[in-house]
């Protein structure tokens, strides 16, 4: 029996299985699937087997589940600042499979390497023999920016001073492993690698399980041991917070993911102070004193008092904590020169003069046009060369000779003989051929491999696995944008099959130390905005539906109510001037305007710039949302873009329907909120924020409405647009039968206590809420300022007499009394959150940057 799937040919009934590529054997590189003969290497037959019993159907059923789960994951890179369009990570289906015998000899070199470097960093940063005798050009280090005078002599608790390390490697045609560059310091990827692994094992279990891989479990506790350990000369219990650039850095996903699962606090620059000589983190009971920090935050952008004085990522005054020892960053500032690209050409030196060893693991061969011989070698042979800024960033990219005509030759030889100190140049070291499934099909690619270490006692710790990723193009032979690539997972095969526990561990880090940490003031501020837009946006679809309901009915609507639910709108989204001054001509044709309020996504208080910015508030906290709770927020943006649809030509024929989804996923979230969140401050402030925006919009709505007297039909089918709207309306009619009269409503939508969209719900809420906040204890001088105006709302709505409410006043002819109160209200909880924002989202102003940074962590 046969199985062909257009991929892999397999004989099912042989033990050993016959497979062919479906790529041509490729020239000048290493194949890592299949050897000269077209046969399949040994470490490969298990998941190739495997995967011919897959149709063609099958793999892509399997490669969209794993592209799916990635997305709920929220698993992203290069996010835009477009929260309605985030680039999903890319992951392909077949791993990289790396031997045991290999991955011993690869293992081994990755030691010594990351030794090598730590030495190098404590000899710059300390007596700086290599420059003193000569090993490394002086030029090299003190014309680069990433060597921080400001650095020199601080000390790093511990043997290492470097703690953590990348180091980027490709197969040259012989299988030979080659180092092509370092990470040292903002080594990202190692986040990326365990979601990977995470999603893979899921989708090809049965491959997982069989191939007996070597789990990252272990990997992952080496390094959260050794961020506590930092620390354990002055205290047991260290805070451990990783230091983020931001929700727009490019592997935002990375450090979120990373955090949640070592279960250490994200925070940003402006989550940290300097005080009395420690950092703090500014948290909802106060400042909390912070001993180590996980940056992702480049070395320059750390300090704003010391370093670059444009940076909105670091905190200021934090070099100076650092030298006194009283905090310990991982990796230490000024690790940055680590990764020059001059440094590789010296590495051998370098290692003979501090260790007496040669390397193991080689370098790409390097050339550096500050040598005399080096830059004529690379200005006669630049058509072969790849040539690196010797100071990595991101506006200065590699160049490929083979890829340049002769003009841009001349130009590029003519730009490095101006500064040859400041150019690099490496041979040309094509990728290994990988198997990507791409079209449908098995494709050869290039590939590369990024490794990871970590300091321990005994020496350095490495990752049983790495980042792999292989490109997408045709024409290329070397892996240079992410972007224009696929990640892999990378298995690394074990001699003997490993405890099952560890897999457990791997996907189950242990989330007390998580849950016993304060709350950084940023994600419980954003946590209260992500449940004001939400509801904010929510109220204000409601409106509309109804809106599009009465104006589509059978009857004719009155033009007073025809008028009045227009300006409701208006009132409601705050998109204003709108229908509030508008002439005869828009009240007749207001399908414009209503367009606007729906989908203008610039324009403040319209539902999508609703939305969008709820959205935002997500991704500043992503690391603090469920699964279910990103579904729905990817269920979202999906509604979103159908929404940018629908009214592409204008209002649809039937508009109250283009809203239903979005008002079903906003009621989703906030049931699942309900029901699913732990009853922590996040939640509480959550709830807060929606039960404020509930409130505000709730009394809104009632001025708008119902002050202004309409004649009896008019005012009863205003009355009920307003209970449809908070959909009250069928609980008003079972209660006062055909009734309608104004003091009726009010009495449902304001002093209801059961009902739970009423103003007295909503306040009675808060002031629970409210008095179980931290830092809210009665003292001398009575309750605190937010329970005073929550109590005073609270009795106005209690004492209100609704029939003086509901009476129109003679000299204004409007429901005056209704309209005072409903003002007051407002500006009461007005009041309420500015108080709440004082007390808990901020505790000091600190140093204000003078221009913004554009500087942020790159995998």
């Amino acid at each position: 029996m046969q199985l062909q799937t257009g991929t892999f040919v397999a004989s099912v009934e042989d033990s050993q299985p016959t497979l062919s590529s479906t790529y041509e054997q490729p020239r000048n590189a290493y194949d890592e699937a299949f050897m000269e003969d077209r046969q399949p290497r040994p470490h490969w037959e298990i998941l190739l087997r495997n995967m011919a019993g897959y149709t063609e159907e099958e793999v892509l059923d399997k490669q969209r589940r794993a592209q799916r789960i990635l997305r709920e994951d929220g698993a992203t890179y290069n996010l835009t600042s477009d929260p309605l369009t985030p680039s999903v990570w890319s992951l392909d289906l077949i791993p990289n499979i790396i031997p045991t015998h290999e991955w011993r000899l690869i293992e081994q070199g990755l030691t010594q390497r990351s030794h090598l470097f730590d030495l190098i960093l404590k000899d710059l940063y300390g007596p700086q023999e290599l420059l003193k005798n000569g090993i490394i050009p002086s030029e090299i280090i003190f014309s680069h920016p990433g060597f921080l005078r400001q650095c020199h002599g601080v000390n790093v608790p511990g043997i290492h001073h470097l703690l953590q390390h990348a180091v980027d490697l490709v197969r040259d045609h012989t299988g030979q492993f080659q180092v092509i560059g370092d990470r040292t310091q903002v080594p990202n990827g190692a986040g990326y690698a365990l979601e990977n692994r995470t999603v893979v094992s899921r989708v090809i279990p049965n491959s997982f399980r069989d191939s007996q891989v070597r789990r990252l479990a272990g990997f992952f506790q080496a390094f959260k041991d050794m961020l506590t350990s930092l620390a354990s000369e002055w205290t047991d219990t260290p805070r451990i917070v990783m230091l983020s650039p931001g929700a727009f850095s490019s592997t935002y996903f990375e450090q979120a993911y990373l955090a949640n699962y070592l279960g250490f606090p994200l925070v940003q620059g402006s989550d940290l102070t300097v005080r009395n000589g420690a950092v703090w983190m500014k948290s909802l009971n106060g400042l909390a004193r912070v001993d180590v920090i996980l940056r992702r935050v480049e070395d320059a952008y750390c300090d704003q008092a010391e370093l670059r004085a444009d940076s909105f990522l670091g905190v200021p005054g934090l070099l100076e904590v650092v030298r006194s020892g009283n905090v310990v960053l991982a990796n230490p500032l000024g690790s940055g020169i680590l990764e020059a690209p001059a440094l590789i050409k010296f590495l051998p030196a370098i290692s003979e003069f501090l260790t007496g060893e040669t390397l193991t693991l080689p370098s790409v061969a390097t050339w550096w046009c500050g040598d005399k011989a080096d830059l004529d070698y690379v200005i006669n042979n630049i058509a072969q060369l790849i040539i690196k800024p010797a100071i990595r960033n991101a506006n200065n990219s590699s160049v490929y000779g083979h890829t340049l005509s002769e003009k841009d030759k001349l130009d590029t030889i003519e730009k490095i003989q101006q500064n040859p100190h400041l150019f690099v140049a490496q041979s040309y070291v094509p990728g290994s051929i990988s198997p990507v499934w791409l079209d449908g099909k098995v494709q050869a690619r290039p590939s590369l491999l990024r490794a990871f270490t970590i300091a321990g006692k005994e020496g350095y710790c490495v990752m049983p696995g790495g980042l792999s990723r292989a490109g997408e193009s045709k024409t290329e032979a070397i892996v240079s944008n992410i972007s224009d690539s696929k990640s892999k997972d990378t298995w690394v095969l074990a001699a003997e099959p490993e405890k099952q526990e560890s897999l457990e561990n791997e996907h189950i880090m242990l989330q007390d130390e998580a849950l016993q940490h304060n709350l950084p003031s940023r994600v419980v501020e954003n946590l209260f905005w992500m449940g004001r837009y939400a509801e904010r946006a929510e109220i204000s679809m409601r409106l509309l539906r109804t809106l599009f309901k009465q104006m589509n009915g059978v009857d004719p609507l009155p033009e007073d109510c025809h008028r009045l639910l227009l300006e409701m709108a208006s009132t409601q989204t705050g998109c204003l001037p709108g229908f509030m001054e508008a002439d005869d001509e828009m009240f007749a044709h207001p399908e414009e305007e209503l367009v606007s309020i729906i989908t203008d996504g610039n324009r403040a208080g319209s539902i999508k710039s609703n939305l969008q910015a709820m959205l935002s508030c997500s991704e500043q906290v992503k690391e603090m949302l469920s699964a279910d709770t990103r579904i729905i927020i990817n269920e979202l943006r999906d509604h979103i873009h159908e929404l940018d649809r629908a009214y592409t030509n204008g209002l649809p024929s039937a508009p109250e329907e283009s809203l239903d989804n979005l008002v079903t996923s906003l009621l989703a979230l906030s049931g699942l909120n309900h029901e699913s969140m732990l009853r922590g401050l996040d939640w509480t402030f959550q709830e807060i924020g929606r039960r404020t925006e509930r409130a505000l919009q709730t009394a809104t709505l009632l001025r708008s409405a119902l002050t202004t007297p309409l004649p009896s039909a008019s005012q009863q089918q205003i009355l009920e647009s307003v209970l449809l709207s908070v959909e009250a309306l069928i609980s008003f009619r079972r209660r006062y039968r055909n009734r309608a009269r104004i003091a009726y409503g009010l009495d449902l939508l304001m002093i209801d206590g059961t009902n739970p969209r009423s103003l007295l719900y909503q306040i009675d809420q808060l002031r629970k809420y409210t008095q179980a906040l931290p830092r809210n204890e009665t003292t001398t001088a009575g309750l605190s300022p937010e329970n005073k105006v929550i109590l005073q709302s609270l009795y106005a709505i209690q004492l209100a007499d609704l029939e003086t409410l509901a009476k129109v006043d003679d000299d204004t002819q409007t429901r005056y009394q209704l309209e005072w109160l409903m003002t007051e209200l407002l500006e009461r909880l007005e009041q309420f959150t500015v108080l709440i924002s004082d007390k808990y989202f901020d505790h000091t102003a600190g140093p204000q940057p003078l221009m913004k940074s554009i500087g942020e962590s790159r995998l």
